[in-house]
């Protein structure tokens, strides 16, 4: 009779347990998307209202408006009849939305190509401080970005990259987060493939560049996702390097907006959703290779 009973008992615990993880899962959910899901039904009101009743789910669709996309598109619409003021603002979101662009993008394409050659060194190549460099790479990550602040402002400084691109994006070039993912989806790979290559006639740089870096295109989706995420969401350093309110990225910018003379929530909130559209293609775009590249990097063999 246990026996007989064993299956019935581990069907039963198998479905308490769907249930409790599918039911944390939900709860989890819904608290990650009700910052969203406020937000963008805030992007429909009056700020005014904003001002006074705060950020809330208010599905009042009567009360609902376009004006504060309409204020933010004023620079696309007719600037005849504008207001000055309005023009202004909407002309620096745009500016600071392609600041921040082109700065994501940069630091995307070089952080992925320094990281995967970085790491590739460390996992096909044996020699003597290999085992000493990773893990040099590696107690890099237990220190603070704000231990680190000061001297790489200092340095920056001194080589005279103040208030440009590079200052900002040159110091991360080289993530140990990144280094490390790769390190570990690139050891999981068979090294038959160089032995091959070698043999065809391959150089190095041929094998590393198209041989292993097309293998490892589900490691470049992942990293590809939260190098993107990092740069565009960063905003205390670029806030320490830029100096000239033209080179303002988006967040920088977006926090201009609040000052104790007045807060443009009309700009603010509908300016902060349509800033979430560039990170929202670049996942869709590469998520169907999220899950593959997140798995295989964090199993060994």
């Amino acid at each position: 009779m246990a026996k007989n009973n064993a299956p019935k008992t581990m069907e039963s615990n198998h479905k308490v347990a769907t249930f409790l993880s599918t039911g944390l899962f939900v709860i989890v959910s819904a608290l990650i998307a009700f910052p969203l899901l406020a937000g963008l039904t805030a992007s429909f009101r009056p700020a005014r209202e904003i001002f006074q009743k705060g950020m809330s789910l208010n599905l009042n669709f009567k009360e609902w408006t376009l004006h504060n996309y309409k204020y933010l598109f004023t620079v696309f619409g007719n600037t005849k009849n504008a207001d000055p003021t309005a023009l202004a603002d909407s002309q620096k979101y745009f500016m600071w939305y392609k600041n921040s662009l082109v700065l994501t993008l940069t630091t995307v394409v070089l952080t992925l190509l320094v990281c995967y050659f970085v790491a590739y060194a460390l996992s096909m190549y044996k020699f003597k401080l290999n085992g000493f460099l990773f893990f040099m790479v590696i107690a890099t990550m237990s220190v603070p970005f704000e231990i680190l602040m000061l001297p790489l402002y200092q340095e920056i400084t001194n080589i005279g990259l103040i208030n440009t691109n590079a200052g900002v994006f040159l110091p991360g070039l080289c993530g140990a987060s990144t280094i490390f993912f790769f390190k570990q989806y690139m050891t999981s790979l068979p090294k038959e493939l160089l032995d091959a290559a070698r043999v065809d006639g391959c150089t190095e740089y041929g094998i590393s560049v198209k041989i292993m870096m097309p293998i490892t295109k589900p490691a470049f989706a992942s990293m590809a996702i939260l190098c993107a995420m990092g740069s565009w969401n960063n905003m205390l350093w670029p806030m320490l390097v830029f100096r000239d309110t033209n080179k303002f990225t988006l967040q920088i910018g977006l926090n201009t907006l609040l000052t104790p003379y007045g807060n443009n929530y009309d700009l603010l909130i509908s300016g902060s959703m349509f800033g979430i559209i560039p990170i929202l293609i670049i996942y869709l775009i590469f998520n169907r290779y999220l899950v593959d590249g997140m798995t295989s990097g964090a199993v060994k063999g």
